[in-house]
């Protein structure tokens, strides 16, 4: 799947070692475009993005996959970005979004075909 957005906050990074070694998540907050924007914690794992990337405003596009997982009865969902690149870069121009008009639910995309976040949210 991928969303483009601005970057509005970087979380601090964390660290720790696990069975397979030492490991580092940075934890970032998107806002999507449209009426309603949406925000949206992603986690970048590892050193597989340029950091250089990571300021607060850049628009980006972030591939990312979603993943739930069950512990004592609860669920947790993570979004586990995969691909960071400069919106300008992956041919997503910015446009500033205009008050009042439609709404227009952001369209996160994957293998299968295109979801609207609408049609994903139970609520």
């Amino acid at each position: 799947m991928q969303i483009t957005a601005k970057l509005t906050a970087i979380l601090p990074e964390q660290t720790g070692a696990g069975k397979n070694g030492p490991w580092k998540k940075q934890d970032i907050i998107v806002e999507t475009d449209g009426q309603y924007p949406k925000k949206v914690c992603i986690s970048l794992w590892g050193e597989k993005f340029d950091r250089n990337l990571l300021r607060v405003g850049n628009r980006l596009t972030i591939s990312f996959d979603i993943e739930s997982r069950e512990f004592n009865g609860k669920w947790y969902t993570d979004v586990k970005g995969w691909k960071l690149e400069s919106a300008s870069e992956a041919g997503t121009p910015y446009v500033q979004s205009q008050q009042g008009g439609s709404y227009d639910p952001p369209v996160f995309e994957h293998e299968g075909g295109s979801i609207v976040a609408d049609d994903v949210c139970p609520f």
